[in-house]
């Protein structure tokens, strides 16, 4: 099963030409390949690594294949003094046709290594693992670089680029008819190239914000090696999804699921245009919102949806659920529970006035999926944790699911809001979680804690501004933790909550780095927090990026 379609409506000569097939071995940032290949303009469809790959790849008639990194270890016991005997390969079942194919491929991490353990080279193995920042010496010229050599680019021979890696096996020696351009202090072959056959291999992760410029890398192998030109726009999106939407309902109707974010507004305008007056929506204030939000999300809703919206308050039912639930899953399923139970009731009361409602919309994005279900897409990546419309959603539901962005990410869905023609400042409003601040509290969730959570929330998000700041983060909030700790307060003992904060730059939420806020500003905030907010002695600042962490807490 391919990540998304393409369009029929597509012209002729962007099918021919402008096709990648990316082969998912279970990477948590496949799905950034394709991204990065849409942002330069080039289609790209994920296919999970099963026994159907070969086939579905070769009907897809694309113009190269990229092999995605993934958790598998493939090494010999080579490097292993503890063992003896010839070295014991590592089972790893793979259809070498597909490079019968013919086609240009690019392997990436785990991807280079299959290209080597398969074409004669050897993957041993390693304790001498690399993760997280290396830095890439470039030793000689392949077709991805840049061709100039007095470039500005990093991507020329000679040069050292900051890179990202995430892999334990070594490649001990690769294939004949390749060639080392690139290494490490750890990877001597950090990049290689058959360009007889049009094959390449990086053992750092180029899709990453981390890694610099590696945009360049792939948009070279795809446009340059690959020869696709690049016509691939959110407008081929928004029709697709129109098509996928009045496909899958037909005369049905969707009762779609409101959170106020951008993601399912967005969502909700996609099957609102798709069906009209078969759409209906509905906003659940679930008690976890933030200050002032349910106000804020019907006055800004209300204009496109008309009297098919409607707004329920059922934040007592969500608290209650929630009472004395710590576990981060248990709860992401107790408000996936509690949702669809509201949603099913409205659907319910409103059979007789608005008819049978037999779908549920949702606002669901990639990252949502990716981190919740792997055998949706990539069966063999690792659950990093459910989301409440996805992994969190009950076994049994009397609606099948309508989701229209399910295969984008953020800075897409973005987009295309625009073009849909929603309020700018709507769309440029930080990602707000749907389980919204029980993930932001670890531990049990309680109303007092909410609305302790809530203010603190608001003087950060104010801070920034009316610092001018806020525009320039991709996500910030307040976390309330579980520990309490001594303060003075007025020459009195205190004994009170610990607020953490939490900014992040990013261009699409699978990877992010902490903002760099000056220690004047974090000061500021951490004063105004604890004399404005009563249960809070103490103000922290999470500096972690995702990798490691991810943005939420839980």
């Amino acid at each position: 099963m391919s990540a998304i379609s393409e369009s029929d409506k597509l012209p002729a000569d962007f099918q021919a030409n402008n096709r990648i097939a990316i082969i998912d071995f279970g990477s948590q940032v496949t799905q950034l390949i394709a991204r990065r290949l849409r942002n330069i303009g080039v289609y790209a469809e994920v296919f999970v690594y099963d026994s159907n790959e070969y086939d579905r790849v070769k009907n897809f008639s694309a113009n190269g294949i990229i092999f995605s990194g993934g958790p598998q270890r493939l090494g010999s016991n080579a490097s292993d003094s503890k063992k003896s005997g010839p070295p014991e390969k590592i089972s790893f079942r793979f259809d070498d046709r597909l490079f019968e194919l013919g086609l240009p491929i690019l392997g990436i991490c785990l991807g280079e290594q299959i290209l080597c353990s398969r074409l004669g080279g050897e993957v041993v193995s390693s304790r001498d693992s690399e993760y997280g920042p290396a830095e890439l010496e470039i030793t000689d010229y392949c077709d991805l670089f840049d061709k100039k050599a007095d470039s500005s680019s990093s991507w020329r021979v000679g040069s050292s680029v900051p890179v990202w890696m995430s892999h334990t096996d070594k490649i001990l020696s690769i294939p004949p008819g390749f060639k080392s351009v690139a290494r490490t202090s750890r990877s001597s072959h950090a990049i290689i190239t058959d360009p007889k056959r049009k094959i390449y291999g990086l053992q750092f992760h180029p899709e990453v914000s981390h890694t610099c410029g590696g945009e360049l890398l792939l948009k070279n192998f795809v446009r340059r090696v690959c020869r696709c030109i690049g016509q691939w726009q959110a407008q081929n999106a928004i029709d697709k999804a129109l098509d996928d939407i009045r496909s899958k309902v037909g005369e049905g109707r969707v009762l779609c699921a409101l959170s106020g974010g951008v993601d399912s507004a967005v969502a909700g305008l996609l099957i609102n245009r798709a069906l009209g007056d078969h759409f209906y929506g509905a906003f659940i204030d679930n008690g976890l919102l933030r200050e002032g939000e349910s106000e804020m999300i019907e006055l800004a809703l209300r204009p496109y949806f008309g009297n098919n919206l409607q707004c329920f308050d059922e934040s007592e039912r969500f608290i209650d659920a929630l009472l004395g639930v710590s576990d981060p899953e248990e709860k992401r399923k107790k408000i996936g529970e509690v949702f669809i139970q509201c949603f099913e009731e409205i659907a319910q009361n409103l059979q007789e006035s608005f008819g049978k409602i037999e779908f549920l919309g949702q606002g669901t994005l990639y990252p949502d999926v990716i981190e919740s279900l792997p055998p949706v897409v990539g069966g063999v990546s690792q659950k990093i944790k459910s989301h409440h419309n996805v992994g969190g959603l009950p076994e049994v539901m009397s609606m099948d699911l309508v989701e229209p962005l399910r295969f984008l990410f953020k800075d897409e869905v973005r987009v295309i809001g625009h073009k849909l023609g929603l309020d700018a400042n709507f769309i440029s409003r930080h990602p707000f979680p749907g389980p919204g601040l029980a993930v932001r509290i670890p531990g049990e969730v309680t109303a007092e804690k909410c609305a302790i959570l809530r203010k603190a929330d608001k003087v950060f998000i104010e801070s920034l501004q009316h610092g001018g700041l806020y525009k320039d983060i991709w996500q910030a909030f307040a976390v309330l933790l579980p520990t309490k700790s001594v303060g003075v307060m007025g020459d009195v003992r205190s004994y009170g909550y610990c607020c953490l904060l939490r900014a992040v730059i990013s261009d699409d939420g699978m990877t992010a780095q902490p903002y760099a806020f000056k220690p004047e500003f974090l000061a500021h905030v951490a004063s105004k927090i604890v004399n404005e907010v009563e249960g809070v002695n103490r103000v922290l600042y999470d500096c972690s990026g995702k990798p490691p962490a991810t943005i939420e807490w839980e």
